[in-house]
């Protein structure tokens, strides 16, 4: 599990096209330190599964493997060698939940439609799947390429973020522009209580209709 709290820029320093998979290295120091094979970190929002740690000489790098699924349902395809990335590593049993509950499964993407600038913090626009709509609500917790997030305005096929100075310089969303896309986690608390509302819903109705 994650918080949406961005601990590093990271660089994509290599890619390896697989086929049906790629293997991506990425260089961050701060996450690898003590890091392991098997290890869980999120690249722009994206869990991945530590591969291999290697070091030279400028840093520390780690390698995931990333299947088609993945591929095709993140914007992880459009990353290329150079390609600043958000890293995080799982939160601590017992450490703070500084954002909120982030699972790393990313149930979309979005892309970002405008930006306006204020004297001090930035409106971002972004669109998002109409499907994913109904989980996104004004004042609620949204996460953007791995950047836990409270949404301002919620539309019907799109919501807009308020960032401050401080994710604007720490995070990739200091420079992505309109039309760049974007990894989108819904909070997973909704879908939850969507399920089971229906469920009950459904027990419900065939109680009524015996």
């Amino acid at each position: 599990m994650f918080t949406g709290i961005v601990e590093e820029l990271g660089e994509i320093v290599a890619i390896e096209h697989l086929g049906d998979a790629s293997r991506f290295q990425v260089r961050g120091p701060v996450v690898t330190e003590g890091a392991k094979h098997g290890d869980s970190i999120a690249v722009n929002g994206v869990c991945l599964t530590v591969v291999d740690i290697t070091e030279d000489a400028e840093g520390t790098r780690f390698s995931a493997d990333v299947m088609a699924e993945t591929l095709n349902r993140s914007s992880l395809s459009a990353l290329d060698i150079g390609s600043r990335v958000n890293l995080e590593r799982p939160m601590a049993l017992g450490g703070r939940l500084g954002g909120h509950i982030v699972q790393g499964h990313v149930d979309g993407t979005g892309t970002i439609v405008d930006r306006k600038l204020s004297e001090h913090w930035e409106i971002v626009k972004i669109s998002l799947p109409a499907e994913l709509s109904r989980y996104v609500v004004e004042k609620g917790s949204i996460t953007v390429d791995g950047i836990s997030l409270t949404v301002v305005d919620a539309g019907p096929d799109y919501f807009t973020v308020s960032l401050i100075p401080t994710t604007l310089a720490l995070t990739t969303l200091g420079v992505k522009q309109a039309g760049d896309p974007v990894n989108l986690e819904v909070d997973v608390l909704a879908k939850y209580v969507e399920r089971l509302l229906g469920r009950d819903n459904g027990t419900q109705e065939k109680e009524i209709t015996a």
